[in-house]
């Protein structure tokens, strides 16, 4: 991991503490449920926008012939045990790096328990998966490549075989030890560094343009302050830097019965960590739907509805809503210079 990207983590994580703590506070002592109908560029704005959420940068400096490989296997279907599963089958960059299933489909049509979080910003989460069980990207690359519903594989040497015959050369040029699991990982880890989405209206207001937001959009980040929502969607990917226990006032997003998604609990055996997931990333939200580790919400107001019922414990009104909702709009950013919305043919052939 470089130096600079290490830097931004250590820092967005100690940041997110600092969150907990002062968010926390305003939460419980000032937060009421009467919308602001606009605001203007404030000191109180300004304060935070400045030491809680950071813009996402131009570029993460990959190794550009890494880059090159890891984006030809992130596109192959050669790689899951039937040639009939990409990478990109579920992280599809014309659909926010999600698939816009409920849950997962993977190899035989089998589905799984979880929704697909985005591989866009993935680079700048703390963790992987919703259980935060892959530390880093090619760690998270090589769970698939064997899972039984999803890629399918069940020997390395199968799999490494096929990658031999196709991209021996490629590897050899690039990796001293030639085609190996760890390598072919590293690779597709380093091609999911290039797919980071900068320039989004709010990331323009981050840099100090204020005129990027409308009076509407402004009001609804005020309300994503009052209401405490930064407390654990903060960081450069505004979530996906810390775990919370899902369901803290309600049952609205998951059942405490249900057993069929794992959580850190899985993963640490620590039993106070049961029913916690990793904070999902706001980041292009708008295009990632449905939403919650289940896909239980379709709508972006539904799931801003079930969140605070669950995680605030408030009953939100209608203009709260809309004035969040347009808000979280603004996070839709670019990716290869243009509007992620925007991006189709280009994403789905691998052309880069």
């Amino acid at each position: 991991m470089p130096q600079s990207m290490r830097s931004t983590l250590v820092i967005s994580a100690m940041l997110s503490i600092l969150a907990i703590a002062v968010f926390a506070f305003l939460w419980l002592s000032k937060a009421d449920s009467k919308p602001q109908k606009t605001v203007k560029s404030s000191e109180t704005l300004d304060t935070i926008k400045l030491s809680i959420i950071s813009p996402i940068p131009q570029t993460l400096h990959p190794d550009p012939q890494k880059v090159l490989l890891g984006q030809k296997l992130f596109f192959d279907k050669g790689l899951s045990a039937d040639q009939s599963v990409a990478c990109a089958s579920c992280h599809q960059l014309n659909l926010g790096g999600t698939d816009g299933l409920k849950t997962a489909k993977g190899i035989h049509n089998q589905l799984g328990s979880l929704n697909t979080p985005t591989v866009f910003n993935a680079a700048f989460n703390l963790s992987q998966n919703w259980d935060g069980r892959a530390d880093t990207l090619s760690a998270q690359a090589l769970g698939p490549l064997f899972s039984p519903i999803e890629m399918g594989n069940q020997k390395a040497d199968t799999l490494l075989s096929y990658v031999k015959k196709q991209y021996l050369d490629d590897f050899k040029n690039l990796y001293q030890d030639g085609v190996t699991l760890n390598n072919l990982v590293d690779a597709i880890g380093e091609f999911e560094k290039t797919l980071i989405t900068p320039n989004s209206k709010f990331d323009a207001y981050l840099k100090g343009l204020p005129s990027a937001l409308t009076d509407t959009e402004l009001a609804g980040y005020q309300r994503f302050n009052d209401l405490g929502c930064i407390a654990c969607h903060n960081g450069i990917n505004l979530g996906s830097n810390m775990y919370q226990k899902v369901g803290i006032f309600s049952d609205d997003i998951s059942s405490p019965n249900d057993t069929s998604a794992p959580d850190r609990f899985t993963v640490t055996k620590n039993p106070s960590e049961k029913g916690f997931m990793k904070v999902p990333t706001l980041r292009n939200i708008a295009l990632t739907a449905p939403y919650f580790h289940n896909g239980s919400s379709h709508t972006l107001q539904d799931a801003i509805l079930k969140m605070g019922r669950a995680q605030l414990g408030k009953e939100l009104g209608q203009q709260d809503l809309e004035l969040l909702e347009a808000f979280l709009k603004t996070l839709t950013g670019e990716y290869q210079g243009k509007p992620l919305m925007s991006v189709a043919s280009n994403a789905r052939t691998g052309n880069h």
